[in-house]
């Protein structure tokens, strides 16, 4: 699994980091920071809740 993130429409909410801090982290101004290229296969679950609670949709999941 991989994730798209679209940092021109991160505006730094911080839903992302906060469900699923292996997974994502931030800045220094608080926007999304992907940790991995891949995801590994025990932390797709939390890849998926925070790519979902996104408001501005600017992470997506692809399988």
């Amino acid at each position: 699994m991989k994730i798209r993130f679209e940092a021109s429409a991160c505006v730094g909410h911080g839903r992302c980091y906060a469900l699923a801090p292996e997974v994502y982290d931030a800045d220094d101004q608080g926007h999304c920071i992907v940790r991995y290229e891949v995801v590994p296969p025990e932390l797709e679950e939390q890849a998926r809740a925070g790519a979902a609670n996104c408001p501005e949709a600017a992470l997506a999941v692809e399988d």
